[in-house]
């Protein structure tokens, strides 16, 4: 369920702002979006996985904070992002 190592790397890459950039709303957005992603088809199979719903529904706030923030300060920033990850809003 995890990412793997390759597959981070490979976000981090996609998405980073600067050389050494791991903190970056866009990278922490992306990489939340990849989780939430596994983790929805891992509760399509498993309907009654609770704990982990819960945490699908953490990290769903975390993205939206995060997206948030980027729309409030970064706006040209947030339309990329959000055309890059196809999100809705």
């Amino acid at each position: 369920m995890a990412l793997t190592k390759e597959r981070k790397i490979e976000l981090i890459e996609q998405f980073k702002n600067h050389d050494g950039d791991t903190g970056s709303p866009e990278v922490q957005i992306a990489l939340l979006t990849e989780r939430i992603r596994e983790l929805t088809e891992h509760l399509k199979i498993h309907t009654k996985d609770y704990h982990s719903r819960r945490g699908l529904f953490m990290m769903v706030g975390q993205r939206r904070r995060l997206l948030n923030y980027l729309k409030k300060y970064h706006v040209d920033r947030y339309y990329i992002i959000l055309e890059k990850l196809s999100l809705r809003k």
